[in-house]
């Protein structure tokens, strides 16, 4: 996640806990995750793994309307900008997919792109091609 998107999560973090009227303690406990990320997290001093912003949109989602999906993560407007988030946007767009389907396929797309990160980049692949026609018996 870029500095951008770590920003936009903490600003919606912290607009999530105050328009709940929850603190970052009770938070911690509905989620799982621990008070001490949470607090780093909306300080901007952290970036949230894909796990633990799951996580805690979880625990925000568990006291809030259906309505607010299409803003989860508040993510919606950087997701344009990261493609990792507009994968993931669109998995959880699905109906048809529960969490764990989309926890999986998530899984599996990042393993994807991190083994084409790791690879040394070279340029398209150009086969020569002949101009003769095959010969007829």
């Amino acid at each position: 996640m870029s500095i951008q998107n770590g920003r936009a999560f903490n600003e919606w973090l912290r607009t999530q806990l105050k328009a709940k009227k929850m603190s970052q303690r009770q938070l911690a406990q509905q989620s799982g995750v621990d008070h001490s990320t949470i607090s780093r997290l909306v300080r901007g001093d952290r970036t949230p793994s894909l796990g633990t912003a799951t996580k805690l949109a979880r625990g925000l989602r568990e006291l809030r309307d259906e309505a607010d999906t299409p803003h989860y993560f508040g993510m919606v407007a950087a997701a344009a900008s990261h493609p990792t988030a507009r994968v993931e946007y669109a998995l959880r767009a699905d109906d048809l997919l529960n969490e764990p389907q989309v926890r999986q396929v998530m899984e599996y797309y990042l393993a994807l792109r991190m083994r084409s990160l790791s690879m040394p980049q070279s340029g398209p692949v150009v086969r020569a091609v002949s101009n003769e026609l095959p010969k007829r018996n």
